[in-house]
């Protein structure tokens, strides 16, 4: 099977060749029979399971530690999702599992490993190819088989493949392990702040910076192609809108009009760009077809309607606005016409986001100097406080829409970090970037 493929270096999954379990995998199985391992992930209070993942056998590979490198962001994939807890390998009892043994049961289970993963890695004729399987130790059993093929300097991505096929085959939901974040690097003294356009892998590496810092940038956002970007830049005059292809570095104004630009987010189909437009004190909410260039005007009020997000199937959008005195969460067409008020908490709520999976708005409240990030149904019912601190902003939702990425400054002389937490609120973890970090921005699942 051959399928594209997207990544910061250019290259194109079609150069990626993944050999299904029907392949050179089919072969080996277990004959035990029993429950199939499955983790309800929609449950408030989930234990994680426990995994054991051994180091990936190393075959001739130009890196002997290759392997481990596979294996160990394979567990911290699955651990930083709160549903995995790897054990650690000093517990094995069997060791030196290769990929093509079943492996001892009694001995994972005797250490309380609920699945196992086991792989190997080999480089031949300037290719790597890297198989793994899946295996339910309670019930004796592989789940999973799977085997692909590509250049050497793109192991990373192969690891966070891996990672999504396991934690797809046990939760029975997407990953979101393979997929970039865009946000704003921030360095040098608070008062002369340097801010760049930066993007990186889910997990932090491979940073690679996008823009130099000569000009200020704000609220970079992805397309659905996960290759283009839309963003705010203060350059010359007022604030404008731009596009950029992330693999070319090409950009283009958005808007030219008269007036600050700011807020842009793509529709789900990538073929629009909404955001608003300040004029005077007042801001208002605009959309432009990107294929005709034609705007079209969706808000017409004497107050500041900004922040405009759009629901997956692209029919409604929701937006912030203080047209009822205070900042609150509002939901109407994506044509116009008719806003609905859905937030009615205490405090002033902000840039709302809705879920990629459509259940959820997520947003920013502030209430008696406090910041929080929290989630909605997309009708305001079921508020949910996620997490809060002194000044926590900008949620953006992971592909699979499970968890939500924000950043937090904690004031003073220090600068803004990168958090992650998921739906239930129990599972907060810090996001390590070169610098501070602020806005960030979730792509989808790279294709």
């Amino acid at each position: 099977m051959t399928t594209s493929y997207s990544t910061a270096s250019g290259l194109s999954r079609r150069r990626l060749i993944m050999l299904g379990a029907a392949g050179a995998l089919a072969g080996l199985s277990s004959q035990r029979a029993g429950a199939v391992l499955k983790l309800d992930v929609t449950q408030g209070n989930i234990q994680p399971i426990p995994i054991a993942i051994p180091d990936f056998v190393s075959v001739a590979t130009q890196d002997p530690g290759l392997g481990r490198g596979v294996s160990q962001i394979i567990a911290a994939n699955l651990q930083r999702s709160g549903f995995f807890l790897p054990i650690d390998q000093a517990a094995y009892i069997q060791k030196g599992l290769s990929v093509d043994d079943v492996p001892r049961y009694p001995d994972w289970r005797q250490i309380n490993a609920q699945a196992l993963v086991t792989g190997r890695v080999t480089q031949a004729d300037g290719r790597l190819r890297t198989a793994f399987r899946l295996w339910d130790v309670l019930a004796g059993q592989q789940l999973h088989a799977q085997e692909y093929t590509t250049s050497p300097d793109n192991w990373r991505r192969i690891a966070h493949i891996i990672s999504d096929a396991i934690y797809e085959r046990l939760t029975g939901e997407k990953g979101y392990f393979d997929s970039r974040v865009v946000f704003v690097d921030e360095s040098g003294p608070k008062q002369r702040r340097i801010k760049r356009l930066a993007l990186m892998d889910q997990d932090g590496a491979n940073v690679r910076y996008l823009t130099r810092g000569d000009d200020l940038v704000l609220t970079p956002r992805f397309s659905s192609s996960a290759d283009t970007i839309t963003y705010m830049s203060y350059g010359q005059g007022d604030p404008k809108v731009y596009l950029m292809n992330i693999e070319t570095g090409q950009r283009e104004i958005v808007s030219n009009f008269p007036g600050m630009s700011f807020s842009p987010r793509f529709s789900p189909d990538s073929q629009r760009v909404i955001f608003s437009l300040q004029r005077g004190g007042n801001s208002n909410l605009f959309v432009m077809d990107l294929r005709s260039k034609s705007t079209t005007r969706l808000t017409d009020t004497q107050v500041i309607d900004t922040a405009p997000s759009y629901s997956p199937d692209g029919t409604q959008i929701c937006f912030e606005s203080d047209r009822g005195g205070q900042q609150q969460i509002y939901v109407m067409s994506a044509s116009g016409g008719q806003a609905q008020r859905i937030s009615f908490g205490d405090g002033a709520y902000s840039t709302p986001v809705w879920s990629p999976r459509g259940d959820y708005i997520a947003f920013t409240k502030q209430t008696q100097g406090r910041f929080a990030i929290g989630i909605m149904r997309t009708d305001g019912s079921g508020e949910r406080i996620l997490t809060e601190g002194y000044h926590n902003e900008g949620p953006t939702w992971s592909p699979n829409g499970r968890v939500i990425m924000f950043f937090r400054d904690p004031g003073g002389e220090g600068g803004p970090s990168l958090f992650t937490v998921d739906v239930t609120g129990r599972n907060e973890q810090p996001l390590k970037t070169p610098s501070f970090a602020s806005d960030p921005a979730w792509s989808p699942l790279l294709k």
